[in-house]
């Protein structure tokens, strides 16, 4: 099980020497099973990659979730069993579309702003993913077919599918230097890197700033995005999303470790910024 801070907790201000903290919001506020079998699994990867991950609840005062945000240096946004409201991208919900979470919304969109306020390190995960890109203006498919590409296989396949991953990106840096390059060879100019795959959404037209850096081999499905809010320096704030479930694979695939530990490596060297130069939506 996962402990849920009080927000009496007191903002950051050790030495870089301390692990950094990773806000994660828990994933949704309807369903606990889910919540008891996936939130551990974030923050055990955040733990091996030598952070320290901190819960923050959906139910408490948006003060209370600030002050605990305050105390973090960097965000994690992880997956979830609901799907972004589609009002919020201008579609009316389609039948397959399941249920909205206002509560988890609310929260990742204030661990959203806060992020790109303060320039913190923000690392997105499926569902976060997708709350990401609608927050920063995109839209959403919001049922995906299940041909030729089994988008929704689940927790129990390890591979679904391959993502073809720009080599110039800081996702394909990452992995082509810190993972096993075996594990992704480069093939027509990208990196195909195997992935496990558990979602039914995908980004549709990607948001302001975001720069579409993996796709599904076979079928063009978006897998990854990055790029902060400065268009003309979107690397000074590192904001990556995956489609995929890095924390499910992390014990066997070196490219979900490198991404991990380089999301962690972002927080530790993370420093507030002054509030005049913080950049709001």
């Amino acid at each position: 099980m996962f402990h849920v801070e009080h927000s009496s907790a007191k903002p950051y201000h050790g030495p870089k020497t301390m692990k950094p903290r990773i806000a994660i919001p828990i994933p949704t506020s309807t369903n606990p099973e889910y919540n008891s079998r996936s939130w551990p699994a974030y923050a055990e990867a955040v733990k091996k990659a030598g952070g320290e991950p901190v819960a923050i609840p959906l139910d408490a005062t948006p003060r209370e979730t600030a002050d605990l945000i305050n105390t973090c240096q960097g965000v994690l946004l992880p997956g979830s069993g609901a799907d972004v409201n589609p009002h919020k991208f201008g579609q009316e919900p389609i039948p397959e579309c399941a249920p909205a979470d206002p509560a988890r919304e609310n929260v990742d969109e204030l661990l959203i702003q806060d992020a790109h306020n303060l320039y913190k390190p923000l690392f997105t995960i499926c569902f976060g993913t997708q709350s990401l890109n609608v927050w920063r203006g995109g839209t959403l498919v919001q049922d995906l077919s299940p041909i030729p590409v089994n988008h929704r296989a689940g927790r129990e396949v390890a591979v679904a599918h391959a993502a073809s991953v720009a080599p110039d990106s800081i996702l394909g840096e990452t992995i082509a230097n810190d993972g096993t390059p075996d594990e992704a060879p480069a093939k027509d100019g990208f990196l195909r890197l195997p992935i496990n795959s558990s979602h039914h959404q995908a980004i549709g037209i990607p948001g302001d700033g975001l720069r579409v850096v993996a796709r599904s081999s076979e079928d063009g499905v978006v897998e990854a995005v990055e790029g902060g809010q400065d268009p003309h320096n979107p690397r000074a704030h590192f904001v990556l999303g995956v489609q995929w479930h890095p924390e499910r694979s992390y014990e066997i695939s070196p490219a979900s470790r490198a991404l991990f530990q380089r999301f962690i490596s972002e927080a530790a060297s993370w420093t507030p910024r002054p509030i005049h130069t913080s950049v709001a939506k």
